[in-house]
């Protein structure tokens, strides 16, 4: 069996939130493997949180460019090694030459462009991973990078008309979902796009924390789990924040859509956090 160390336990604690103890039962029981210590405590309902497991220890800036019409976006996280480095003024105008240069010339030598910049300050410098969004019929693309720079968000929002996409209320529409986005953490846009394989494992975990309820009571217990399961993890379920979720998102987007007598639709989205494994 692995070794379970102090620093994997304190990995398992800060993902889980769960004691210390009850985190280093789970890595021995699973061979010390992360994503299925998880699991095992949260069947045993003691871990409040399930963060993304396979978090790097790294420093960096999520950048992002949107083209002249917004109709073209790009995100790009740039590692760094330090803090210093990523808050620096002429790093974060690097980031954001690298994300137009991604955005605008896809075959650009942006190898040239790491190698002259870990040659000025010093560090060693990656590009982790970059990503575009080009709008599919009429619509628009947004982004909205975080204060520090750690969360950055792209988002594509369709309409009916393209005469919509120019309206103040339809540009306020796109501008606040991005921040739903950075503040919420959405996994998928509707529960049709989330992964059957992890729906499937909430069941499996609601189920086991219900096992000693009544027979009659189960079903109806674990569907209200999932329902919570959704309305967390699926953006257009979740309460809106702006509003307090007083609303869920896919009520504002009506009331909005109403309003601009158009049928508007979040299509997809990006969010990157700085140092989180690629999905």
């Amino acid at each position: 069996m692995p070794e379970i160390t102090a620093a994997l336990v304190g990995k398992l604690r800060e993902m889980t939130n769960a004691g210390l103890m009850d985190c280093k039962k789970a890595l021995q029981e699973t061979q010390g493997d992360l994503d299925a210590a998880v699991d095992v405590l949260r069947k045993r309902g003691v871990a409040t949180a399930a963060k993304k497991a396979g978090r790097e220890a790294k420093d960096g800036v999520i950048a992002q460019f949107i083209a002249p019409g917004s109709k073209l976006g790009l995100l790009v996280e740039v590692n760094c090694e330090t803090d210093f480095v990523a808050k620096n003024e002429s790093f974060r105008a690097f980031c954001d030459e690298v994300a137009r240069t991604l955005a605008t010339q896809p075959t650009a030598d942006v190898e040239a462009m790491r190698t002259a910049q870990v040659a000025k300050i010093g560090e060693n410098i990656q590009f982790k991973r970059h990503a575009r969004l080009e709008v599919a019929g009429h619509g628009m693309v947004a982004a909205y990078i975080h204060t520090g720079a750690k969360i950055g968000v792209l988002v594509e929002v369709g309409a009916g008309k393209e005469a919509t996409v120019g309206q103040d209320d339809f540009k306020q529409l796109v501008k606040d979902i991005t921040l739903q986005i950075a503040a919420a953490n959405p996994i998928a846009v509707s529960r049709d796009q989330v992964d059957p394989a992890l729906i499937a494992k909430e069941k499996e975990i609601a189920a086991e924390l219900v096992k000693n309820k009544p027979p009659q009571a189960i079903a109806k217990i674990v569907e209200g789990k999932i329902e919570k399961f959704f309305q967390s993890c699926c953006l257009v379920d979740q309460g809106y924040v702006k509003q307090n979720s007083e609303i869920t998102v896919k009520e504002h987007v009506a009331s909005v859509s109403k309003k601009l007598d158009d049928e508007l639709v979040i299509r997809r989205f990006l969010r990157f956090q700085v140092g989180e494994a690629a999905a």
